[in-house]
């Protein structure tokens, strides 16, 4: 299946590492020239040589805090020739109303919320202005099954499920989709720790950590692999009419 992709620039946000580093893959695969943003520049620049290395493509990398104003503001003069935005830097912190205090929620808001939304912005006047472009906001299943102990990032992921569906609702009309990816439990390193700390805790063996997620409805998470294609394929001309939609790919676990 051609997916038209190739020739296509892409930048991709959190992109040095887990869902955002495989999205950027998967992209380079496609034949797509990349810029790559992330707050951590050893970290980005060693993401920007593997994809040299294994894909040939062209990797530009953008060293930026995108929870500051000047960070977002920093990549305005290159969205006019961005075809695809991939919105997935930002990382909220768990726990309830008794644990998230006013700063941290904020300044995680700055980021995942206020950053996908302050870059969308910047992005889709170009597009509208050309007729043509992608954004998609890989955002998270807490947003349609909010949790208590996740408040923050459930209150923030329910943002922009809605903020993706009416975007993306009114840029079809100037030719731009924008849709979303809510992802469920995903094999990335943070993931990972998160178990390793989980099975010490309950199991004393850190290595037994998969075990605390056999009741899955597939018995595993998903692969950061498996979101990206996904990404791409939203992103691609074989889903051209679609726009104002999130999908959730969550393996099943919102419905068992």
């Amino acid at each position: 299946m051609d997916l038209e992709l190739k020739g296509r620039t892409v930048l991709v946000t959190g992109a040095s590492r887990g869902i955002g580093y495989a999205c950027a893959h998967a992209f380079a695969k496609e034949g797509c020239a990349l810029h790559l943003v992330s707050r951590s520049a050893s970290v980005l620049e060693d993401a920007a040589r593997r994809l040299r290395d294994e894909t040939g493509a062209s990797v530009t990398t953008h060293c930026l805090d995108l929870s500051h104003e000047e960070g977002v503001d920093a990549l305005a003069p290159l969205l006019p020739s961005i075809d695809i935005l991939v919105n997935n830097a930002g990382a909220i912190p768990g726990g309830g109303l008794d644990r998230i205090d006013r700063t941290t929620w904020r300044e995680s808001w700055n980021l995942k919320l206020f950053g996908y939304v302050d870059l969308t912005r910047l992005a889709l006047e170009p597009m509208m202005a050309r007729g043509n472009g992608v954004i998609v906001n890989v955002i998270g299943t807490a947003g349609v099954a909010p949790r208590y102990d996740y408040i923050c990032g459930s209150t923030a992921n329910a943002g922009l499920n809605a903020f993706t569906k009416a975007v993306g609702a009114h840029s079809a009309r100037k030719g731009v989709r924008v849709l979303g990816v809510n992802p469920g439990l995903t094999e990335t390193d943070r993931l990972v720790t998160l178990q390793k700390s989980r099975a010490a805790a309950t199991l004393g063996d850190e290595s037994r950590w998969r075990e605390l997620m056999a009741n899955l409805p597939m018995g595993r998470p998903a692969t950061p692999e498996e979101v990206a294609d996904l990404v791409v394929f939203l992103a691609s001309a074989r889903a051209a009419y679609l726009t104002g939609i999130v999908v959730d790919a969550e393996g099943g676990a919102l419905h068992a």
